[in-house]
């Protein structure tokens, strides 16, 4: 039997290879929301993403018989190891073919390299940040994938199941939920209530706000906040924030994002739900990631043009402190209404910790449909 190689990605023409692999093993799978090109370029790449303020990775790609048959990158956030008092190597962006040598050596490759560096621990999937896609997919696979989640192929958990000394360290949810003709009797009296009670309102943003006001950086450093428990989080950096600002304030349809501001609290921001058309049909029809010839134009219907029947809960984030008073409630109000001016049928939440039974309560009034699940693994070293 053939023995599997591995390389360590050096040059440019290598990271392009290990980007293309995906779209290279997934190609026809009509489940699979690949993302973009340039998008996967800009974030594994060392000299842009600010990530690597306080990240450092490598990654390998796996030959057998001269074919490339697998990737994997192996990433160290030293920020969260500090926060949570781990020396963890991170693995992510991991696919491969159907053979456990081929899984086993890329695994191989992350660990050694993490202990190269000290690290006792290994766990993954992850990215450098909580904003990067997270979990293997376990359950769930004949369901279309989301732009911000990671889709694989059933094979992925089996062999991570079977691997020495990997276990599931938590496990995450998704929910695929209807989108009702008017918003439920419960969220309008609920927010009504909350709005009289605590002078909470919502806000459309403009441009403006986001870019000149301020509120670009108002929104992550709430989403820093709301975050900041959940599993593996490390704190956005000051360059990361207008980093992302820039990535997604660009292109976000600023009538599918709504905050909430506490008028007893010089309006303070203290809540946000930002939501966007699903984009996976679009990106499944942009060859290889591409936006040219065509990918443009596909993804231009879906955001512009009303094309999708889907809407992507991407950020929803209220401070702890408005949880308890229903404020989760004044967002759906405002929403709601907006799905339906869209022609949305239907929403999917992102992934969730399946613990956090808080965030899963507040979907119970729209049918919720659990309908994929993940995993995320932890071997120690």
């Amino acid at each position: 039997m053939a023995a599997v190689e591995i390389k360590q990605v050096r040059t440019k023409k290598d990271l392009k290879r290990f980007v293309d692999f995906h779209y290279e093993l997934y190609k026809g799978n009509k489940f699979d929301a690949p993302n973009l090109f340039l998008d996967e370029m800009n974030t594994l790449d060392k000299t842009k993403n600010a990530a690597f303020d306080f990240c450092e990775a490598e990654y390998f790609l796996a030959y057998k018989e001269g074919k490339l048959v697998g990737r994997v990158a192996a990433i160290i956030n030293h920020r969260a190891n500090k926060k949570w008092d781990k020396k963890s190597v991170r693995f992510g962006w991991i696919d491969f073919i159907d053979d456990t040598d081929v899984s086993q050596a890329l695994m191989n490759a992350v660990e050694e390299w993490g202990k190269s560096k000290g690290m006792d621990t290994v766990q993954g999937p992850l990215g450098f940040t909580d904003l990067d896609p997270e979990g293997m997919l376990s359950d769930g696979f004949d369901q279309l994938g989301t732009m911000p989640t990671i889709y694989n192929y059933d094979y992925y958990t089996r062999h991570f199941d079977a691997m020495e000394g990997y276990a599931v360290d938590t496990r995450y949810v998704e929910f695929r939920m209807d989108v009702p003709a008017e918003v439920p009797e419960k969220f309008s009296k609920i927010a009504q209530l909350i709005a009289d009670r605590y002078n909470l309102h919502t806000r459309k943003l403009t441009k403006t706000d986001v870019f000149k006001r301020g509120y670009g950086v108002k929104v992550f450093n709430l989403i820093n906040e709301t975050y900041k428990d959940l599993y593996g989080y490390s704190e956005l950096s000051e360059r990361q924030i207008m980093q992302y600002i820039k990535q997604y304030f660009s292109f976000l349809d600023l009538n599918l994002v709504t905050i909430i501001e506490d008028g007893n609290a010089d309006n303070r921001l203290v809540g946000i739900g930002i939501c966007l058309p699903s984009l996976t049909v679009a990106m499944q029809k942009c060859r290889k990631g591409r936006l040219l010839p065509f990918g443009w134009w596909h993804i231009l219907r879906a955001l512009k043009f009303r094309k999708s029947k889907a809407v992507d809960l991407l950020l929803v984030g209220v401070k702890p402190e408005y949880r308890s008073k229903g404020a989760n409630a004044l967002l759906f109000a405002d929403l709601i209404p907006r799905f339906n001016e869209y022609g949305f049928e239907w929403a999917e939440t992102q992934v969730e910790l399946e613990s956090n039974t808080f965030v899963q309560r507040q979907w119970s009034v729209f049918n919720p449909q659990l309908h994929k699940r993940r995993n995320c693994y932890v071997k120690k070293l």
